[in-house]
């Protein structure tokens, strides 16, 4: 009943974005060119739902596809509290004065009750965001199951097509399932903290398997020693499991983002990682299969869109989900009521 609630509230508000009259061949120039005020206008552009604005932000993305692809992908998520944008300002910082340009996707959680979110990032990447060669676009997740916004993905490619050669997506890393980060990324980054008790009871065994390398973030002062016995506990336990890519060895390592100390190391663990799959064809065996997931998720978006705008399943949907409430109608006879509706008015 929420997530139907959620997609018409996701509808309304998209309707009513505004954007300036830039043609198609405007927004390709001006992201071509890394104008940073049309960049940011063809991301709104891709995250509207209107169908007036879906349609023009493909066709722009088509012209951009073979300026993509050029990028290292990285996801980064973490436990709550692990410093995430801390590292990321920092490891950002470094990349961007080794003549890198780096953008930022940072997804900030929406609240379950407005559908808003603080999108705070910026604020919190002072440094990065003033950084020339830095691009910072925080965007709320609007309920999406990994904290992951659905339209991440286009984002990517708009910013690839502007030059950034280094793409992180931070995550919320609230628990749910960030498997929606690994289906579009190459390189899946856990950051874990220390000294907050038993590190090993406070972590998901479905999200180690899904990354790369494991980092122990705030790997300084005292904390330093207690940073070095959890690397080893990860360490064992990584042994045991199986590798969440091919022929790469997920290991785990330590750095501090208020010293730096560590940042480069995983910098060249993350340059190995790449060197390493792409000699076997794995990094662009995933590349291709993250197409393909890419367009499945992409026709499950179109198909919930499709039913919940349509105007009788919008008129019945009411009564249905308030006769569910109060017992007087299951769910699986309202879904089937629901689909029926939907499937005469296609007829």
């Amino acid at each position: 009943m929420s997530e139907a609630r959620n997609d018409r509230t996701s509808l309304q508000f998209s309707s009513s974005v505004r954007l300036p009259r830039l043609t198609v061949e405007q927004y390709v120039q001006g992201v071509r060119e890394n104008n940073r005020t049309i960049l940011a206008q063809a991301i709104t552009l891709a995250e509207s739902n209107s169908a007036l604005h879906m349609n023009m932000a493909q066709e722009v993305i088509k012209q951009l596809l073979p300026h993509t692809g050029q990028s290292i992908r990285i996801g980064i998520t973490g436990v709550p509290g692990a410093g995430k944008s801390t590292f990321i300002e920092a490891f950002g910082t470094m990349l961007c004065e080794r003549g890198h340009r780096v953008a930022v996707l940072a997804v900030d959680p929406s609240s379950t009750v407005t559908r808003g979110s603080i999108l705070g990032d910026k604020t919190r990447m002072e440094l990065l965001s003033r950084n020339p060669n830095a691009f910072i676009r925080p965007s709320a997740t609007g309920g999406t199951l990994g904290g992951v916004n659905r339209k991440t993905r286009e984002t990517m490619l708009i910013c690839e097509a502007a030059g950034y050669d280094v793409i992180l997506i931070e995550t919320v890393g609230v628990g749910q399932s960030e498997t929606t980060v690994r289906s579009m990324v190459d390189f899946f980054l856990l950051l874990m903290l220390t000294g907050a008790g038993d590190e090993l009871q406070g972590i998901k065994k479905g999200v180690i398997e899904i990354a790369d390398a494991l980092l122990i973030n705030k790997a300084d002062g005292e904390n330093k020693t207690r940073a070095l016995v959890a690397r080893g506990e990860y360490n064992r336990v990584l042994h045991y499991l199986q590798p969440a890519t091919t022929g790469w060895e997920t290991k785990a390592y330590m750095c501090s983002a208020l010293t730096g100390e560590g940042i480069e190391e995983i910098w060249n663990v993350i340059g190995q990682f790449r060197d390493q799959t792409t000699r076997t064809g794995g990094f662009d065996a995933r590349r291709r299969a993250q197409s393909l997931d890419w367009m499945h998720s992409m026709t499950q978006d179109y198909l919930r869109s499709t039913f919940y705008s349509n105007p009788e399943v919008a008129n019945m949907l009411p009564q249905i989900e308030n006769a569910v409430a109060s017992g007087q109608l299951s769910a699986t006879s309202a879904v089937q009521q629901l689909v029926a509706i939907f499937e005469k008015t296609r007829q």
